[in-house]
This record gives structure tokens, sequence and C-alpha cells, in this order.
């Protein structure tokens, strides 16, 4: 299984709403077995610079690839630009690349 986590930071506050309708259109995607837009609840110690957090799984890099290359995914990405500061990616397979604790 593949993770996607991709975190913004929004150039403006209260434009914070269009940024997160535009990361909405990525959840009719139909290749993610599981995707959320969140908004950060800002309560780490250190660091609240981001805004807004995607988090999606996927079977395997074919199907991510497919939900990049997908026209709604296309459409995301012009309708948020304009919205966010920052945008931070990483992809890991779970099963090759995290070290886990049970």
């Amino acid at each position: 299984m593949i993770r996607h986590i991709v975190l913004f930071a929004a150039k403006d506050e209260a434009r914070l709403d269009q940024l997160i309708e535009g990361l909405a259109v990525l959840t009719t995607i139909p290749h993610a077995r599981r995707i959320e837009i969140a908004h950060n609840r800002k309560t780490d110690q250190f660091d609240n610079d981001i805004d807004v957090v995607v988090y999606a799984e996927f079977n395997n890099e074919t199907e991510l690839a497919a939900y990049k290359a997908h026209g709604l995914y296309q459409q995301a990405i012009r309708l948020v630009r304009p919205f966010r500061e920052l945008r931070f990616a990483a992809d890991y397979n779970v099963s090759t690349d995290a070290a886990t604790r049970r």
C-alpha cells in the first residue's frame, strides 16, 4: 500500500475555505482506497505553519500514478494554486519503506 501525504499552508487564512474546496475535488477521483482532506488542528508545540493535510492510500504505484494523471487532479491543482503558500508532499510504500511498531 502506498501512502500519499500532502501538507499545505494558505497564503491568506481568510481564503482557507477556498483552498479546502479546491482540494475536495480530489475526493471524487476513483483510484484512492481512502482520501481525507483535513484542517490542521495546530496543536504542535514547535510549528503550526501547515493549514491543511491531504492523506490518501493507494493499493499500488499504478493507482497513485492514475490518480495524479486524472483530469480532476489537474483541476484541483488549478483551483488550489492561487490560495496556497507552501506545499509539501511525501509518498511511501507501507510494506517496504516504513518502520512500524505494534
